[in-house]
């Protein structure tokens, strides 16, 4: 009867995980001093408690949506296969992530042409991060930092590029950043948030020769959980067993 009940769940499982994803748009996120929604309150963890209210620990992927005039940033970020379990993610040992960045006009049909698109172009991408120790209190440790020129770090080797930076427009263009190592952090940390801003010019009409600068900001909380054992190593063992 336990086995029986238990594969009667898995349609309500199935479907609250299709639920997180259509939720996936919550987000603590700025245009400049536009803030966006605030986060989906926590879930318990089966695996330890959890201090920090995290879409990315919760679901192993994270996506926001942040609307400029009709023009909507997409932030993606998901943990790499070298550390997959963000539920193992612990203090010590590196942890991999991904991430992407685009734009989408939303002013014109997605399958519109692409000259009638506005178009954007990523300047500087710049990320930081801090830490939440168990007490409740802030860490003075930043176990991850880019600040780099996107078109000289996407993973795209040939990116459509002016001196206003690299095209984000899909389906044309896209900033893509793999294989990022959050560093080791102390005994006692329970928390990590990156803090992405990106600088992009954002054409004013489509065709046009004016553009509008601006800063997108979005910062995505990760739940770190207590152990005394490196994350990579942790998630190692397990695959090969």
């Amino acid at each position: 009867m336990i086995a029986l009940r238990s594969a009667a769940r898995r349609p309500l499982v199935a479907a609250a995980a299709v639920t997180a994803l259509l939720l996936a748009g919550t987000s603590c996120s700025v245009v400049d001093d536009l803030k966006g929604s605030e986060p989906v309150a926590a879930k318990p963890s089966a695996a330890a408690e959890v201090m920090v209210d995290s879409q990315f620990t919760r679901d192993g992927t994270y996506q926001s949506h942040i609307d400029y005039k009709g023009v909507d940033f997409v932030y993606n970020m998901y943990p790499t296969k070298a550390t997959p379990r963000t539920n193992e993610w612990y203090p010590l040992g590196t942890k991999y992530f991904t991430f992407t960045f685009l734009a989408y006009d939303l002013d014109q049909d997605l399958r519109a042409p692409f000259a009638k698109k506005r178009k954007v172009y990523l300047g500087d991408i710049e990320v930081t991060s801090s830490t939440t120790l168990a007490t409740g209190a802030p860490g003075n440790q930043q176990p991850y930092a880019l600040d780099a020129k996107a078109r000289d770090v996407t993973f795209d080797p040939e990116p459509v590029t002016t001196p206003r930076g690299m095209l984000i427009t899909s389906p044309k263009g896209a900033f893509e950043l793999r294989n990022q190592a959050i560093g080791e952090m102390s005994l006692d940390t329970r928390g990590l948030t990156l803090n992405f801003k990106a600088t992009v010019f954002v054409q004013d009409q489509p065709g046009g020769g004016s553009y509008t600068r601006r800063t997108i900001k979005e910062s995505v909380p990760i739940a770190i959980f207590a152990s005394d054992q490196p994350t990579s190593a942790a998630s190692i063992a397990i695959d090969a067993g």
